[in-house]
């Protein structure tokens, strides 16, 4: 039953990666909340290390029967662990310290738009209008929510340090999706415990690095709480599924649901920091769902 119940899901890509969406809307709110207390670099390396943890005692079976074919692979699955995972993170969490939230999801829009063109350069992909039309609609319906409804508010936005280092970490993210197609016909948890590993290891010497200019990780309950969630759920989790939804439908049918990320912040907020939901949060999260419904069609 677990495991019919289990194969049901690791086959249907649209639930796996509206579940991504959801553990990362929570890291967005994690990390732009604990931006005080947590250093970006210690929490992302914190985070891997954690997650390589636990995920190797499961994946370390499957590392040594695919070895030949990871040694022979071993530059890919560096540039898979450095960029979307060691440096992706720690550029957002960099990010988040000197942005705000409205800025940080604003930018957030352009990930589906940086995946596909990602896939246009480097693949020659085709995009076919109605998924244009469909990445266009989503796109505004995210801008339409985070501006609450008020154009002045995204006529005003500027650029400042915070931005760019979401928009780098968003351009690295749109590489990494792109070229999972040249993946390493590897199993799916040597994939994901060799590139947690390499992300943490890279993480590493920038993390001390941090904590030598005086920015330290304080252990307490709640850095304990925060490493715990992020290292599962927007992690290892996460993770799979991303993987996993753009191996069964594609870089760009999978990176529209990207914008199910503010979607689902709008929603957290709403549940637990007690946001009254308006007509702006309505109009938005249908035009949301009705361009990635467009978007991730087949022709």
């Amino acid at each position: 039953m677990i495991s019919r119940l289990f194969n049901a899901l690791y086959a249907n890509a649209y639930l796996l990666l509206s579940l991504t969406a959801l553990f990362w809307a929570g890291n967005f709110v994690v990390g732009r909340g604990m931006h005080e207390h947590v250093p970006p670099i210690a929490l992302a390396w914190a985070r891997w290390t954690l997650a390589s943890l636990i995920i190797l005692p499961f994946a370390l079976p499957h590392i040594r029967r695919d070895w030949p074919i990871i040694r022979k692979n071993l530059p890919i699955l560096f540039f898979f662990g450095t960029i979307g995972v060691g440096a992706f993170n720690s550029l957002s969490y960099s990010g988040l310290n000197y942005t705000t939230a409205l800025n940080a999801l604003v930018l957030q829009s352009s990930g589906p738009i940086l995946i596909v063109l990602a896939s246009v350069i480097f693949f020659r992909d085709r995009v076919s209008l109605r998924q244009g039309l469909g990445i266009a609609l989503s796109v505004i319906g995210v801008l339409f929510m985070v501006s609450r409804g008020d154009v002045s508010v995204l006529t005003g936005f500027v650029l400042n340090r915070g931005d760019i280092l979401i928009v780098s970490a968003l351009v690295l993210w749109g590489l990494y999706t792109a070229f999972l197609r040249k993946r390493p016909d590897i199993h799916w948890l040597s994939f994901i415990g060799m590139t947690f590993v390499i992300g943490a290891v890279v993480n590493a010497p920038f993390a001390v690095w941090e904590h030598s200019s005086g920015r330290h990780l304080q252990f307490n309950v709640e850095t304990a709480a925060v490493v715990a969630y992020v290292a599962v759920f927007p992690s290892i989790l996460a993770y799979i599924f991303y993987n996993r939804g753009v191996a069964l439908i594609g870089a760009n049918r999978a990176g529209v649901c990207l914008n199910l990320v503010p979607l689902f912040g709008a929603i957290l907020a709403i549940v637990f920091l007690g946001e009254q939901p308006r007509a702006y949060h309505l109009f938005g999260i249908a035009l949301i769902v009705a361009g990635v419904t467009m978007a991730a069609r087949k022709d």
